[in-house]
């Protein structure tokens, strides 16, 4: 498994935008319909809200890549 780091300056980042900003989707299309499809998990768990606010410390995995968010 992949593993990237990335480092936000807000106090949370909405799900969506983080799997676009980290490169993991291409277009913010792709980031709704891999959240909407059950294929992102959130610190372990299927999460299908794209609005979810992801925060320092959490864990986004998607297709072998796993975000660490900082």
């Amino acid at each position: 498994m992949q593993k990237q780091n990335v480092k936000i300056t807000t106090a949370f980042i909405k799900l969506d935008a983080l799997l676009k900003f980290a490169g993991v989707a291409g277009t913010g299309g792709e980031a709704k319909e891999a959240v909407q499809a059950g294929a992102v998990s959130v610190n372990g768990e299927v999460c299908t809200m794209r609005g979810k606010k992801i925060r320092p410390g959490d864990v986004v995995t998607l297709s072998g890549v796993q975000i660490s968010v900082q």
